[in-house]
């Protein structure tokens, strides 16, 4: 069986999923301690550091979908449905606004500053 070769993509892909998937534990965790509002904090901060892979940038979508409908909230899941489809094009075409946190209360196409620590990840990750 073949192999594909390791882009830098591909890299990236592998060595971000580790810290995706903690943010993403500690959602989980305050969603079962009843936190709705600081697990989809850390849904966000997931989102920040996957959205440059095509696999972790819809997964942490399809996360926050699942949040929407957790919580009631027809907004989330609308945005979360038209976020997941774009995610699936457009991340690989490099079409994502850098920072930004992926929750319906943000335009999907605006930028904003990736916290300190998010970034040091999302370089280490990079090699």
């Amino acid at each position: 069986m073949k192999t594909l070769p390791k882009t830098p993509m591909r890299r990236f892909a592998q060595n971000i999923r580790p810290r995706v998937q903690a943010e993403l534990q500690a959602a989980e965790r305050l969603h079962r301690q009843g936190l709705a509002k600081q697990a989809f904090r850390h849904l966000e901060r997931a989102h920040v550091l996957g959205q440059a892979s095509t696999v972790e940038h819809v997964r942490v979508h399809w996360r926050m979908l699942r949040w929407g409908w957790q919580q009631g909230s027809v907004k989330e899941v609308l945005g979360q449905l038209t976020r997941i489809i774009g995610a699936a094009t457009k991340t690989a075409l490099g079409w994502v606004p850098r920072g930004n946190t992926g929750g319906a209360n943000i335009s999907p196409f605006r930028s904003l500053p990736v916290p300190a620590d998010l970034q040091k990840q999302i370089d280490a990750a990079k090699g």
